[in-house]
């Protein structure tokens, strides 16, 4: 079975940064395209970054230029490290990661347990 870690995440000041990262572990398992949700209170949960196994990124407009995701496909892992955060950005983030158990065609989508960044004005 597939397993999203995530660590990182906190509290921080308007202007500050924080990184986070989530660690995928599956044997036998493709993953494919990684990436990070969030989710504030009363609001639907929204894609922030994603990126695929060859490295192509896609953000949302909100975080672009201050927002950097990337991965290390040896070790199932992806970052997210996110500058001159704003109190629009808190929320909860969700690692998520779409992944097919190797010889098979079935790609599934595996969320982690989700990490609370919160900034303060």
């Amino acid at each position: 079975q597939v397993q999203l870690v995530e660590s990182g995440g906190g509290w921080v000041q308007y202007g500050g940064s924080l990184a986070l990262s989530c660690a995928a572990s599956g044997s036998s398992f493709i993953f494919m395209s990684m990436g990070w949700y969030r989710q504030a209170p009363g609001k639907q949960r929204e894609l922030v970054a994603v990126i695929s196994s060859a490295g192509t990124t896609q953000y949302a407009d909100s975080v672009k230029g201050r927002f950097t995701i990337s991965r290390d496909n040896a070790k199932n892992t992806v970052f997210l490290q996110m500058n001159s955060l704003e109190p629009e950005d808190t929320a909860v983030y969700y690692c998520h990661a779409s992944a097919f158990l190797e010889g098979t065609r079935q790609s599934n989508d595996y969320w982690g347990q989700g990490t609370q960044v919160t900034v303060s004005s």
